[in-house]
């Protein structure tokens, strides 16, 4: 299981304001079974099988276009840990955890 962030950015939209292009994109996943997301104020972390979050993010990063934007630009980062099972709340959990060793 693969824990990926990724941002999606249309450019030259009519307004300084993107919500409602993340709007969209998160109703994508919402309507994706097999993923699990979070969104955060930079962008959205999405767990699951690799292959399949990457199809979910190709067709999250083909909305903007949908409603007219001519350009979007998409960053992605990837922990795909293949030793033991990846989670987001298993990530936070770890730190969590040392912190409360260390403190």
């Amino acid at each position: 299981m693969a824990v990926v962030e990724v941002s999606i950015i249309p450019v030259g939209t009519p307004s300084a304001s993107l919500s409602e292009f993340v709007a969209g994109c998160l109703e994508i996943l919402k309507n994706t079974p097999g993923v699990t997301y979070q969104l955060n104020p930079m962008g959205t972390v999405i767990e699951g099988d690799m292959d399949h979050v990457l199809e979910v993010i190709s067709r999250m990063h083909e909305h903007p276009f949908t409603k007219g934007v001519g350009r979007v630009v998409t960053t992605i980062r990837i922990d795909d840990r293949r030793d033991k099972t990846l989670t987001m709340a298993g990530k936070i959990a770890a730190v969590e955890a040392r912190l409360a060793r260390q403190g």
